[in-house]
């Protein structure tokens, strides 16, 4: 692929396959296209500062015009730009809606008119719903179940439908959660790593039993390079790190690693519709020669010490980022009122 399009590029995982695809394609032109939206963080792209195969554009993938400009030249586009915490949906799914499905919508319709050669929807594993056992194969039925990851679903099968329809050469891959530096301190390692080293609670759904598939986001970015040159188009591949960890383990796994005392945590309301269970079977795509490089315990200490020696990145997003800082009211503020020691 000569020109790539990064959708959602300058967030968690978007940013880290843009350093991953110019550490392992050094002649690749790559194309961000992001909003800047909370998530969003032009720190996370300072690799590219006076790289010449660079270009970010601002932009909104709902928006045709953006896009278009966005897309020009592009022979392959890897659409990360979405609505993606489930509490946030929660509160507020309309936006989700907008991203994730019609954003997906205006982005395939580009990609149909000039012809584009890949185009990759990063899914997630949401969709399926929960498993008390075993494990989803990509042939599975979808049952989302919160509106995160039913607008997901929608994106999904939407971006399935134009290879069907039009032969637009779709791939559709479906990742466990994902962990590790660059991570918007919402999501659970990134909220508990940094509430941790300043001693503040750590708010810990219901009984902390729910079962999570951790991938490292390094492996994530390397199975999505590995697909974009040898995936099949039309095919959906599950993407997971094969680390099944209960919640109550990650947050005192951290608190090990940090030297911090437990009673910091915290048992909260639990959210409603919490899905019990994730997992992932990922033989389809280690069937073609993929594997994760890291396992739970290398990834998350290398998690953990990041954020430890990278306070500048995080800690402006935390106590001075006015939409985080109203969302961690909003969500917590009750909830911690109400709360029980661990």
């Amino acid at each position: 692929m000569k020109r790539v399009l990064v959708t959602g590029g300058a967030g968690f995982i978007g940013s880290c396959f843009a350093r991953t695809l110019r550490a392992e394609r050094p002649d690749a032109e790559i194309v961000v296209l992001d909003k800047l939206t909370y998530a969003g963080n032009l720190e996370n792209l300072r690799l590219f500062d006076g790289d010449p195969l660079y270009r970010f554009v601002k932009g909104d993938i709902a928006d045709p015009e953006a896009v278009k400009d966005a897309m020009a030249g592009c022979d392959a586009v890897l659409n990360f730009a979405a609505e993606t915490h489930v509490d946030r949906s929660l509160l507020s799914a309309g936006h989700f809606l907008d991203t994730d499905v019609k954003g997906v919508f205006v982005l395939l319709e580009e990609a149909r008119r000039v012809g584009v050669e890949r185009f990759i929807q990063i899914s997630t594993d949401e969709v399926y719903g929960q498993i008390l056992e075993g494990a989803f194969t990509e042939n599975d039925p979808l049952n989302p179940r919160n509106p995160y990851s039913a607008a997901k679903c929608g994106g999904d099968r939407l971006a399935y439908s134009f290879f069907a329809s039009f032969g637009l050469p779709v791939i559709v891959t479906r990742a466990s959660n994902n962990y590790g530096p660059y991570h918007y301190p919402e999501k659970l390692i990134p909220l508990f790593v940094t509430n941790a080293i300043d001693d503040l609670p750590l708010p810990l759904y219901g009984d902390g039993k729910y079962v999570r598939d951790w991938l490292y986001v390094e492996d994530h970015a390397r199975a999505l390079l590995f697909l974009l040159e040898k995936g099949t188009p039309g095919e959906t591949y599950n993407v997971g790190g094969g680390n099944e960890v209960e919640n109550i383990e990650i947050t005192r796994r951290i608190l090990s690693i940090l030297g911090k005392p437990e009673s910091l945590i915290r048992k909260v309301a639990d959210r409603p519709g919490h899905d019990r269970r994730y997992a992932l079977s990922t033989a389809k795509l280690e069937a073609l020669g993929w594997k994760p490089r890291f396992d739970f315990e290398t990834g998350i200490e290398s998690t953990v010490r990041w954020f430890v020696d990278n306070e500048a990145w995080w800690r402006p997003i935390k106590e001075r980022d006015v939409q985080f800082r109203e969302w961690y009211q909003k969500n917590y503020a009750e909830r911690l009122a109400t709360s029980k020691p661990a």
